[in-house]
């Protein structure tokens, strides 16, 4: 399955259930098949998102600081991190926020 979140105010973006589910969960939207994000759930939504950021971000770099005081190699994070794919939409936010329109998906 796809999202694909669909605006008048910014470009189409499409993400990957799993991706899409979790920015979803992470701005306490349901990830259900169809849904919107009103202007006023905006500003919420984008501090959600950046305080998950740096929460991953801290999570990694405490994880790699372990190792390294315990002499083991550090881990790494192969996969693409939240940030790279929260910052599209991210974007989407700010400048649907900005215009005024909602975002909705599934529709």
């Amino acid at each position: 399955m796809l999202y694909k979140f669909k605006s008048k105010a910014a470009g189409d973006l499409i993400m990957l259930e799993p991706n899409g589910r979790r920015v979803l969960e992470i701005i306490g939207k349901d990830p259900a098949p169809k849904g919107i994000i009103e202007t006023q759930q905006m500003p919420a939504a984008i501090q959600a998102l950046e305080a998950a950021i740096v929460r991953e971000e801290a999570e990694q770099q405490a994880l790699v600081e372990e190792a390294r005081a315990k002499g083991e190699v550090p881990p790494t994070f192969a996969e693409v991190s939240l940030r790279q794919r929260a910052l599209p939409f991210i974007d989407m936010l700010t400048r649907c926020q900005k215009a005024g329109k909602e975002i909705v998906w599934g529709v």
